[in-house]
């Protein structure tokens, strides 16, 4: 039996996240996996849906000597949760644990004679390890084989990252025993500099660490936890399933599989036609000598000359475009720069207030009126919710404008505001409103000043 230790001890990292998936992912591929959930909080089953009423004995079980209560095996008190994958679940009296031992010998190896006596019937174990580095951490360093430490791309992590290697590496002497120590960068978002800078760094101070696998933020994977599945149940089909798959398959020795490429009908990744855009753009201000065609991301319309390209989302400096919105961009800089000996002697023609207001997606204040704009060509119901109506979606519906266009207008109070869209039943950031911020349930809101 393989053991896998997945620690780090900065909380926020997705510890517990890969853990489960990682076990679950395991068993999809046939591997019988045991996931035991060794911190005191026991997230583990929370995730899984495993009752915490129902849970008479725990991980602590396995443990104790005689002395302090009746000892049980990891078999007696595994949970199944599925087809080749068991928990062994915990709960806050694990905290007791470096207490209840303290002084005693042998306190270090508890939780490795405790899977010995399961290691013929797994060929993995997966440990998830509490955020702080003592006794419990311990065990699990003398008990496995490997250790992957979750590292999330962000700016707090990359710092701590160093001394939370220094310290393993220090109790992996201690240990006595031959551990490999794997860096894993979780909750990676390509579409922000940082992430990317911090992935960068990564690579090259703990290249020697540094797994090929990366898991990307991905929302499914917290609607999964919040569903108590985990990924391989929730959505199969999502980013998440198959970066954990590709997590599976790194351990046991297979190469991560790569995205296939897809063809530029279906591009995945719409910013690189945005960016294609902008290099028309610069192509059709060179031949002009003037900045007569400008890419304007925050609004649509305008004076002459100028195209725009609606970005879904921005946030301190992240841009994500719609690929429908970008395809068009695209073609309109096309056309421009097709025909820019014809722009540059064209006669200036301006448009009126109410044709720019019909070109206008997102939200816009005129006068005392507020006027939200969007467009779906699929939908067949788009509904409107946020601070301003209690977060009541049927309460104002917007109206189709014909092209998949709709509309609705609210006289609002000055203020700020919240909102999100309700399309075909979907609850959705709206896509051409850059302006947002996270909410309760780790998705985001829009935001809307209204003067």
């Amino acid at each position: 039996m393989r053991t896998v230790a997945i620690i780090n001890q900065k909380g926020g990292c997705g510890k517990t996240t890969t853990s489960i998936n990682l076990a679950a992912c395991m068993a999809r591929l046939g591997q019988k996996t045991l996931l035991v959930d060794f911190d005191p909080q026991g997230h583990c089953g929370v995730g899984l849906a495993v009752p915490e009423d129902q849970i008479e004995r725990t991980i602590l079980d396995t443990l104790i000597e005689p002395a302090d209560g009746k000892p049980a095996s990891v078999k007696e008190i595994a949970w199944q949760i599925a087809s080749d994958f068991d928990l062994v679940p915990s709960n806050i009296k694990l905290a007791s644990f470096e207490q209840l031992f303290a002084g005693r010998d042998g306190r270090e190896d508890r939780l490795r004679n405790a899977l010995s006596g399961a290691s013929n019937h797994y060929q993995w174990c997966i440990i998830d390890c509490p955020p702080s580095v003592g006794l419990l951490t311990f065990n699990a360093l003398r008990a496995c084989d490997e250790v992957i430490v979750p590292v999330e791309t962000g700016f707090f992590s990359l710092h701590g990252l160093a001394k939370m290697m220094e310290t393993l590496e220090l109790m992996t002497e201690r240990c006595s025993h031959q551990i490999q120590i794997r860096v894993l960068p979780t909750l990676y978002d390509t579409r922000t500099k940082l992430a990317r800078e911090v992935l960068s760094e990564l690579r090259n101070k703990f290249h020697e660490y540094l797994m090929d696998s990366t898991v990307n933020f991905n929302t499914k994977l917290k609607e999964a936890a919040s569903f108590g599945q985990p990924i391989t149940e929730y959505d199969p089909g999502s980013r998440g399933y198959k970066d954990f798959v590709n997590l599976a398959r790194e351990l046991m020795g297979h190469r991560p599989i790569e995205a296939e490429p897809q063809p530029m009908e279906k591009l995945s990744r719409p910013a690189e036609l945005v960016q294609r855009a902008r290099q028309l753009a610069q192509l059709a201000n060179y031949q002009l000598g003037r900045n007569t065609v400008t890419l304007n991301s925050a609004t649509a319309g305008g004076t002459h000359g100028e195209l725009a390209a609606q970005p879904s989302s921005t946030h301190g400096g992240r841009l994500n475009f719609n690929t429908d919105d970008a395809i068009e961009a695209l073609d309109a800089f096309a056309s421009a720069t097709a025909t820019v000996a014809a722009v540059s002697v064209a006669p200036t023609v301006r448009k009126s207030t109410a044709q720019k207001i019909e070109e206008f997606y997102g939200v816009k204040q005129v006068g005392d009126q507020t006027i939200f704009a969007a467009r779906f060509t699929e939908a067949d119901e788009v509904l409107l919710a946020g601070d301003f109506n209690n977060w009541t979606p049927t309460s104002t519906p917007m109206l189709p404008a014909g092209n998949g266009q709709w509309r609705m207008t609210l006289p609002l109070e000055p203020g700020r505001y919240r909102y999100r869209l309700v399309v075909d039943g979907q609850w959705i950031t709206d896509p051409h409103n850059q302006y947002v911020e996270a909410n309760e349930y780790g998705e985001l809101n829009n935001v809307i000043e209204v003067e």
